[in-house]
């Protein structure tokens, strides 16, 4: 039997498989100490943990060879990224975002209750930036808008009274499913609506989508 499959059997259906990477075995055990025991989670070795586990990754500051790790991890866990960082700048910020990391936590935020809120969010594929962050994408969108706007690409349509509601309850903090019970919508569809906008408005991702409708008024 392979360790796949005997991690599945362990597991169960039910659960998130998480592995944290983090820059020394102190700051690994500490996080794996507030994760292991929480409901719903199973803590897999870094080894042995499947692709597309929730990948906790901390560290103080975000150099060239983090942000690749960042962008592997992204690459291999369609986005099932935490990142917990200490400092980091507004160029580091998007460098993140567009890397398809959805959920950003400070490490002085990071105790279980935080980092299990990140964790869930970015195994349905959500958002969960900090309120302070959040304004930093903003800022970075509105120039970015501002540098598109007369290029073809960019979408010159609104976006639909059930886009803005679906953004609007996304920006709120609500996940996929969530969403889908409080609009009586399918997750499917959720789903769907916001791949439309991210395509559509030429977005990186969730948290771009709630940037730009907040820059743009929408929401």
């Amino acid at each position: 039997m392979t360790m796949h499959n005997v991690l599945e059997q362990t597991v169960g259906t039910a659960s998130t498989v998480i592995r944290i990477h983090a820059d020394d075995p102190i700051t690994r055990n500490g996080a794996a100490g507030q994760l292991r025991h929480a409901p719903g989670i199973y803590l897999a070795d870094d080894e042995h943990g499947p692709e597309n586990a929730v990948a906790v990754v901390i560290t103080e500051n975000l150099d060239d060879a983090a942000l690749a790790r960042l962008r592997r991890l992204a690459r291999g866990g369609a986005g099932r990224v935490v990142l917990v960082i200490g400092r980091i700048s507004e160029a580091q910020l998007m460098d993140v975002v567009s890397s398809g990391v959805n959920a950003v936590v400070w490490r002085h935020e990071a105790d279980q209750e935080r980092l299990l809120r990140a964790v869930r969010a970015a195994a349905q594929g959500d958002s969960d930036l900090p309120s302070d962050l959040l304004g930093r994408v903003l800022s970075q969108v509105g120039r970015m808008k501002r540098r598109t706007d007369d290029s073809p690409g960019w979408a010159t349509t609104e976006p639909t009274a059930r886009e803005i509601e679906i953004l609007r309850l996304l920006a709120d903090g609500l996940d996929t499913s969530e969403i889908s019970r409080r609009l009586c919508y399918s997750e499917r569809t959720v789903k769907n609506v916001l791949h439309g906008i991210t395509t559509r408005f030429q977005l990186r991702n969730r948290a771009h989508a709630v940037a730009f409708a907040l820059r743009e008024g929408y929401i």
